[in-house]
């Protein structure tokens, strides 16, 4: 078994490093068309774990049997990929989408300055705060499509690098932002049972930190991004009329999905309800993003199976760790794996300090927008959000020094308060 722990853990490093290298893939395709699409498809972020899981589970038949792999793909919970490719979906449904982006533009016009500039604080402030209660994965598609043709535009002037710290913004806070509640965000969502962590606990000992940080964060950016917001121009189409009892039954399916985050036979269920009123009025409706949810779900299961590979040495780092260590190091590890995996380890160590359980969620979740594994909703962002980009890809360098900033921030906060 020595052995294919071994031949995991360099999977996984393999993996990482295809991550880095999805932008050269890109490039490639520009340079030699004949395989076009055979480097498209390696420069796919999403394709890169799903791609080495399938890696690993042939690896694991040769070295141990094929039952023995299958066994071990069966044994992983797929719970949180299935979850977050169905409230993507929904989330991003034009009823649901439409009521949102109405509510954040009638706040926009209640502020006294531009309406624009205020519709990019709302989206990089408020959506991730909202995402304590409709979940992390619902709260970044729906900024990400808010935010899409505000800011990652590619005919609008718009800096790369300015672009990279927006982004960065938004990952991180969409990370920290949904430590209101325990329920929404992953790496709180793996430890609240089994410490004891409730909504109530979660808002007194991190929301109003984490909040403070968003805030900040928003405001930072948006401040740098001013100049190149263009306002809506006079004469633009209006949305749509959508009818208030679609609107509310769509909400409902989103409510009802949330609810069920952590039963997929019923939340799955309800999305087949989901698909057929879709279905039935598709005349309020654009296309449902599957592709991109799907995608996203495809990212994150191969997150789980080789992730679930690499406790052999995560979890002594994690265990040998002093509480203010752990915290930096649990923001540092969270850059090369998913923060919710980085928690559930700690979950399983008995006899940690009521100090060091907080250190590490709170590394956990500052950390959450350094890199697309960081966090299980940044692969949604990055799905619907790269076409903004240069070559249509968003390099993983450019991400991580976009998310310098506002870590440091949420660190500070997260930290120090």
């Amino acid at each position: 078994m020595a052995d294919i722990n071994l031949i995991a853990a360099v999977l996984f490093g393999l993996a990482l490093a295809h991550t880095f290298a999805t932008k050269t893939f890109e490039r490639l395709a520009d340079r030699f068309p004949r395989h076009a699409g055979l480097f498209h498809f390696f420069g796919e972020v999403e394709v890169v774990f799903g791609l080495w899981a399938l890696v690993l589970i042939i690896a694991m038949a040769f070295v141990v049997g094929g039952s023995e792999a299958i066994k071990y793909a069966e044994s992983r919970t797929y719970t949180e990929p299935l979850f977050v490719f169905v409230i993507m979906v929904v989330a991003a449904s034009k009823p649901v989408l439409e009521t949102i982006r109405a509510l954040i533009s009638l706040l926009a016009r209640l502020v006294p300055l531009r309406t624009a500039v205020v519709r990019v604080w709302l989206c990089l402030a408020l959506v991730p705060l909202i995402g304590s209660f409709i979940t992390e994965p619902a709260a970044m598609t729906l900024a990400a499509l808010m935010l899409g043709p505000l800011i990652f535009r590619q005919d609008q002037g718009m800096p790369e690098w300015l672009k990279y710290g927006a982004l960065g913004v938004l990952f991180v806070n969409v990370s920290i932002g949904g430590t209101l509640t325990s329920f929404a965000a992953p790496p709180v969502l793996m430890v609240a049972s089994t410490w004891n962590w409730d909504s109530a606990f979660m808002a007194t000992n991190f929301g109003w930190k984490s909040a403070i940080a968003v805030v900040i964060n928003a405001t930072v950016v948006t401040f740098m991004l001013r100049r190149h917001i263009r306002d809506d121009k006079p004469g633009a189409r209006t949305p749509d009329r959508i009818p208030f009892l679609v609107s509310a039954i769509h909400l409902a399916f989103l409510g009802a999905v949330v609810g069920f985050a952590h039963h997929p036979v019923i939340f799955m269920g309800l999305f087949m309800f989901f698909i057929g009123f879709t279905k039935a009025y598709e005349q309020y409706q654009n296309p449902l993003i599957l592709k991109e949810g799907l995608l996203v779900g495809f990212f994150l299961a191969g997150l789980v199976v080789l992730g679930g590979m690499q406790q052999w040495w995560l979890q002594p780092i994690v265990s040998s760790l002093a509480p203010t260590a752990l915290f930096f190091g649990a923001t540092a590890l969270t850059a090369i794996t998913d923060n919710a995996a980085l928690t559930y380890l700690g979950s399983l160590i008995s006899g940690m300090s009521d100090q060091a359980k907080y250190m590490l969620v709170a590394g956990a979740v500052a950390g959450g927008g350094l890199t697309v594994i960081a966090n299980a909703p940044n692969p949604a962002g990055v799905s619907l959000l790269r076409d903004g980009f240069n070559d249509e890809s968003i390099g993983v360098g450019g991400l991580l020094l976009g998310a310098l900033a506002p870590t440091v921030v949420a660190m500070l906060a997260l930290f120090l308060l």
